[in-house]
């Protein structure tokens, strides 16, 4: 693990030594930055964003961790004795910093594999009304007539083909909670 301070970071996050702490910061399970600057904490994250392309989550419970959040591409705010703005600038908001485990292992399962679910199932609903169009102008001679009405377009649309994945997203669980915590390797292996 790597402990730096907020004076050190400042002479770390000049130009002439950002891929040398990079390349360090790579090399180490955990990164703390401990006495950092709002300033010092979004660049860090902004440089860690665009010199590294990683994904980067950002937990604050304060106003002075508000530009952190809002750089990361995942902000959590901790709403506690420091205020609510940290909250109010972040994506996913907890009540205390050991929810952050729940959050990430099984909320962020079940929320990857609905997301997969249904980018899966609107390309299967779109191949099969684009599948029902190509063979309706066989039928009709490529006279460019169409096949339905556009309210029947609008209600196919809307209550056929949202309502099913509202449902799914809402209700679905692949794996349960408890296993989920136990298990924190599930977590990688659905992606």
């Amino acid at each position: 693990g790597l402990v730096i301070d907020g004076r050190t970071l400042e002479h770390v996050l000049h130009d002439s030594l950002q891929n040398i702490f990079l390349e360090l910061t790579e090399k180490c399970r955990a990164v703390v930055c401990c006495q950092a600057t709002p300033l010092q904490k979004s660049v860090l994250v902004q440089l860690v964003r665009s010199k590294l392309k990683a994904m980067t989550l950002a937990v604050g419970d304060g106003a002075n961790d508000v530009s952190m959040i809002q750089v990361a591409d995942i902000g959590v705010g901790i709403s506690g004795q420091e205020g609510m703005q940290a909250v109010m600038a972040s994506d996913f908001a907890i009540s205390q910093f050991r929810h952050l485990r729940k959050l990430l292992l099984v909320h962020g399962h079940w929320c990857y594999t609905r997301l997969t679910n249904m980018v899966l199932y609107y390309f299967y609903k779109n191949v099969t009304y684009v599948n029902l169009l190509f063979w309706y102008q066989f039928f009709c001679g490529f006279s460019g007539t169409s096949v339905t009405d556009y309210w029947i377009l609008i209600l196919f649309n809307l209550l056929f083909t949202s309502l099913p994945p509202i449902i799914y997203g809402v209700l679905d669980k692949d794996v349960s909670a408890e296993i989920l915590m136990e298990l924190p390797q599930l977590y990688t292996m659905c992606q």
